[in-house]
């Protein structure tokens, strides 16, 4: 879930949304961070600062803030910029795996943090590696369908290294080796396909299918996650059905 949730319902107020979208805000310049101290402020020679800039103006990240964080990460403002990367495992209703990918300053704030937030909304703690087994880091570009059929999809994007495409509802969701993201993006415009999102995630190889109750047993734990300072992204192998959405809807 890149800086917003893939399962969040549609009722929310709007103090709500503007501090999620301050919250996402937060989360997207500590990426960009993360990126310009791993390897250098120079974008066009770092890949990764390259998608997190990209990201960060398609989520409207005013540039001045963009540029600050970038030369606060390289080191040229004299700031100290440490983060270390910490993912978490848990398990959800219905035996849903959850995987949580933290940036933190402050390893045992995360941790506890992480933890209560778990157990307080339904959650297990789970053992390492017994739940990241099920994923893999894939290069994910979604895209509404329109017009499009798959094959139109295959076509733009086969030869630069997509390995599959996915059918979610009214969208289309390409799956690629993250290095080889950035030539699926490109054969995309090339062919003139827009796209929404892409993104470097964690992809399950198998989908656990959640009934209403446990939907909102789920959403509950992702919202309370995604609601930490130290939480950049929350992965799931749920499957919530277009019958139960609607279900929720009506909540």
């Amino acid at each position: 879930m890149a800086g917003h949730s893939k399962w969040a319902t549609t009722k929310h107020k709007k103090a709500v949304i503007d501090a999620r979208r301050a919250k996402s805000f937060a989360k997207l310049i500590k990426n960009i961070e993360v990126a310009a101290r791993n390897g250098g402020a120079d974008v066009s020679g770092n890949p990764a600062l390259e998608l997190a800039v990209q990201k960060a103006k398609k989520t409207s990240v005013p540039n001045d803030n963009i540029d600050r964080a970038v030369k606060r990460g390289a080191g040229l403002t004299g700031e100290t910029i440490d983060y270390t990367e910490i993912i978490y495992e848990a398990r959800g209703p219905q035996g849903s795996a959850v995987l949580i990918e933290c940036l933190t300053d402050n390893k045992n704030r995360a941790a506890s943090e992480v933890r209560l937030a778990i157990t307080r909304n339904g959650g297990t703690v789970a053992d390492p590696g017994s739940v990241s087994y099920m994923f893999a880091r894939k290069g994910v570009v979604s895209l509404p369908k329109n017009e499009l059929t798959e094959d139109d999809l295959l076509m733009a994007v086969l030869d630069a290294g997509a390995e599959e495409v996915k059918e979610h509802g009214e969208n289309f969701e390409v799956h690629s080796d993250p290095t080889d993201l950035r030539a699926v993006v490109a054969g995309l415009e090339e062919a003139g396909i827009e796209y929404e999102t892409d993104e470097i995630e964690f992809v399950s190889s198998m989908a656990v299918e959640l009934d209403a109750d446990a939907a909102r047993k789920f959403l509950k734990l992702v919202d309370a996650l995604e609601d930490l300072d130290d939480v950049q992204n929350v992965y799931s192998n749920t499957d919530i059905g277009q019958d139960v959405l609607a279900e929720l809807e009506n909540d």
